[in-house]
């Protein structure tokens, strides 16, 4: 109070001693968490009236306007690159005065403040499993966070007992971590911050996080062993019956509804040998479409004489192949010149009975 009541009696001095000079802002400084930069100020006293104000940055060898004549003492630059120095300015205005410039110099990756991770948290039997969530960055993605501008990030977590001022210290790699041999029905309390291990940059702690263990029902291995065995044992059990019961099942049907048609079972073990079956394969004659016949004829009817004869009729069966033959039945027993119930003949009669008559005129 004392402070502002001399700025302000000061600025009455010198605006009484030089004329209307518009002071500049002052206490310029940016303010940034996880990207979303602010750039802030304070208001000068000034008698006179309101002052507004404008802020720029500097882009391409020239400055740009960012917020322009504004009552506010403060104005958003997180459309910014969030790589390199930017410059930036502000000043004091009234009616068509102006103070001077007031600039800073501000880097976005380095100088932005990391805010508190968000943190889930789970108390099972003698430990806490914890997952952690890394802050978003506004105006963009909902997937990017402030974990995709860093090369490296890691997380600190500090646990203590509830009620207790001693507190432990877990350094996480990934996003999610277990505090092990904890105390079972026991309240313990967790934070966490970012921390970045190649710029030795920490964040911001996040709020407490408290969480019960349960009893310790851990279950023994010996039994967990026993069940395992019994289970496969009885799925073997339980398999092998519905394999007997099919084969039972498959052998009544089988009586009960008998094939229509069999093989006898002579034939079957003739065909169960496999030189039988090759035999009976090859004996089968093959066709020839090419193949040639000649006509012959079957005589039933013989003369007696020609009977007595048969040794001539043997005779001319072995003229076979010259011209066309007849197939004369052979009554009674073969002469021995001849194998075959039947015999081949000319088929003209004629010159046969003529030979006969001059054998018996001799």
């Amino acid at each position: 109070m004392a402070r502002s009541l001399r700025n302000w009696l000061g600025g009455c001095l010198l605006v009484s001693a030089l004329g209307m000079v518009v002071p500049p802002p002052e206490n310029v400084r940016m303010n940034s968490v996880n990207f979303k930069n602010i750039l802030q100020w304070d208001s000068p006293a000034f008698p006179q009236g309101d002052l507004t104000f404008t802020a720029q940055y500097h882009s391409y060898r020239q400055f740009q306007d960012q917020c322009v004549s504004i009552i506010l003492t403060e104005c958003d630059f997180s459309s910014l690159s969030k790589y390199g120095d930017h410059i930036l300015r502000v000043r004091a205005e009234f009616a068509d005065e102006h103070s001077d410039w007031i600039n800073i110099t501000f880097c976005p990756v380095d100088d932005t403040i990391i805010g508190p991770p968000g943190m889930q948290v789970e108390a099972l039997a003698n430990s806490l499993h914890m997952r952690f969530l890394a802050p978003k960055i506004e105006n963009e993605p909902e997937t990017w966070t402030v974990r995709n501008i860093y090369n490296s990030w890691a997380y600190h977590v500090q646990y203590w007992k509830n009620g207790s001022d001693e507190k432990f210290a877990v350094t996480a790699q990934y996003d999610f971590e277990v505090l092990r041999n904890l105390e079972s029905s026991t309240t313990y309390c967790v934070q966490v911050r970012a921390f970045l291990p190649d710029r030795n940059k920490t964040g911001e702690w996040s709020d407490p996080v408290c969480g019960q263990t349960t009893n310790d029902e851990t279950t023994p291995t010996w039994i967990v062993a026993c069940v395992l065995a019994a289970s496969v044992v009885t799925a073997f059990l339980l398999l092998l019956g519905c394999f007997i019961l099919l084969r039972c099942i498959y052998k009544k049907t089988k009586n009960a509804f008998p094939p229509r048609n069999s093989l006898p079972q002579h034939l079957k073990e003739f065909l169960s040998h496999p030189h039988h079956s090759t035999l009976l394969l090859f004996s089968i004659p093959l066709s020839d479409e090419n193949e040639v016949f000649d006509k012959l004829s079957v005589i039933t009817d013989m003369s007696e004489s020609h009977k007595r004869n048969s040794g001539a009729g043997c005779s001319l069966g072995a003229q076979c192949g010259q011209g066309s033959f007849e197939l004369v039945s052979q009554e009674g027993t073969p002469s021995a010149g001849c194998s075959d119930p039947f015999l081949l003949t000319s088929a003209s009669e004629d010159d046969q009975r003529d030979q006969y008559t001059r054998d018996k005129a001799t």
